[in-house]
């Protein structure tokens, strides 16, 4: 069984947006970082206190997959999941939703990952803190029976 995804709400603002108002295909993995950070935040810690500990989770590696474009004052919802974890690094998945003004079933807009390596300051790898493994352990889906 999936843990249910963590759910962000994001309103597109105009400066996502190129000049027909559509979202700028980068601003998608930004949206996934505004995801991710809120997940971090709610359910493990922030990134702040992250750093505090001596560790940074630079990027690296990073998947979009585009279904359908969002625009200018779109109401999105950010999914984000932690899908695996490891010594030194951790991945988490997202998926782009577009509320339906009339609520109606929502649109997918995007769906991809990113992977995480611990690193030092010094970009050395680095274990991730034994404090923060039970509460992102709790974050992945439960093992199938």
């Amino acid at each position: 069984m999936t843990a249910p995804a963590h759910r962000t709400p994001y309103r597109v603002i105009y400066g996502d947006t190129d000049a027909a108002a559509v979202v700028y295909n980068a601003n998608y993995l930004r949206f996934f970082e505004i995801g991710r950070t809120e997940l971090m935040r709610e359910k493990v810690c922030s990134y702040r206190e992250i750093e505090a500990l001596g560790l940074l989770l630079p990027v690296t590696e990073c998947f979009v997959r585009y279904k359908a474009f969002a625009c200018y004052d779109d109401l999105l919802q950010i999914e984000t999941r932690l899908v695996w974890l490891k010594k030194v690094s951790c991945k988490f998945s997202y998926r782009l939703l577009r509320e339906d003004p009339e609520g109606g079933k929502e649109k997918l807009i995007a769906k991809g990952y990113t992977i995480h390596a611990a690193v030092s300051r010094e970009g050395k790898l680095s274990p991730l803190p034994g404090e923060l493994i039970p509460r992102l352990q709790a974050l992945l889906p439960a093992a199938e029976e």
